[in-house]
């Protein structure tokens, strides 16, 4: 994006893991933050640390299922540190089990936290980017947070899948939507991360949203900071390193896993195998050119 480093960004889920890694190497990269978050403590302290290594960031307590509230943060922000121009709709939860035992409570949970944030966030931000932006240049952008569970899946995380593929279809869309306006949009989709994502999970689940069919993660007197996958994983800032050269190029896709490279193979071979080898009225393709347009994906590092 042109000159980055002069645009204001908006984080949310900042307090820890991926979203307070984007918001240290943005602070790094001298990027003016505003970091929201729920858990209002764990907020405060992790905008202080960053302040004081010089940086200008500003703390905003903010449920993003709260419609309201994406408001009155929003102008908080603008009134504070100036015009968001990079919007990174970061905020998660997540949680395991068999699909077909999660209760109402776990759908409306994941889905008004993981894609009613993001679409909270896009209605709020991206009218404002679009108000300023220039046609021609890369002057805004937008992140969603997916996850590679929003690329490929297995059992035991079919609500957590259902929210993340949303999430992919909602980037690469407003990705077409917003190109006129000179605002570029990416998904980021990360594998395993250093994080508290399933601890923070059970801190901000409304009780009356707390009957669940998930369950545990580990068994009991394991800690997960001590399993294979958490202490290989990646940190949040080595993930927010992705994020920013992926703003910089105006990338569609940020995979942060390589590993994931034979999965991601094994699910396009089994889609292309599943397409009819039966030939097709070239009446019904002319009709169809918008549906068949690639170029959103010609265009995938703009």
């Amino acid at each position: 994006m042109d000159d980055i480093d002069k645009k204001v960004a908006f984080i949310t889920g900042a307090a820890s893991g991926i979203g307070l890694g984007i918001a240290r190497t943005f602070a790094a990269a001298n990027i003016p933050v505003a970091m929201a978050d729920v858990r209002i403590p764990e907020l405060e302290a992790a905008a202080a640390a960053i302040a004081r290594l010089g940086a200008r960031v500003l703390a905003v307590p903010l449920d993003v299922t709260d419609r309201a509230a994406w408001v009155a943060a929003a102008d908080r922000v603008e009134r504070e540190l100036g015009p968001v121009q990079t919007l990174c709709s970061n905020a998660g939860v997540n949680f395991i089990g068999a699909t077909q035992e999660a209760t109402y409570q776990d759908w409306d949970f994941a889905l008004g936290v993981n894609l009613g944030g993001a679409i909270n966030a896009v209605r709020t931000f991206v009218p404002r980017m679009i108000g300023r932006s220039v046609p021609g240049r890369h002057s805004g952008h937008v992140v969603i947070t997916s996850s590679v569970s929003g690329l490929f899946t297995s059992g035991g995380s079919g609500v957590y899948a259902t929210s993340k593929y949303a999430l992919v279809g909602l980037a690469e869309s407003l990705r077409a939507d917003l190109k006129a306006h000179g605002i570029g949009v990416s998904v980021l989709c990360p594998g395993p991360v250093k994080s508290e994502l399933f601890e923070s999970t059970t801190a901000v689940r409304p009780s009356r949203l707390a009957e669940t069919g998930s369950v545990p993660l580990l068994p009991p007197g394991v800690a997960r900071e001590q399993t294979p996958i958490f202490v290989t994983a990646p940190t949040g800032e080595d993930v927010g390193q992705h994020v920013l050269r992926a703003i910089r190029a105006n990338a569609l896709y940020i995979l942060t896993h390589p590993e994931i490279r034979p999965v991601l193979e094994a699910r396009a071979a089994a889609l292309l195998a599943a397409v009819p080898a039966t030939p097709v009225d070239p009446a019904r393709i002319e009709a169809s050119q918008r549906l068949l347009d690639t170029s959103l994906y010609d265009t995938a590092r703009a």
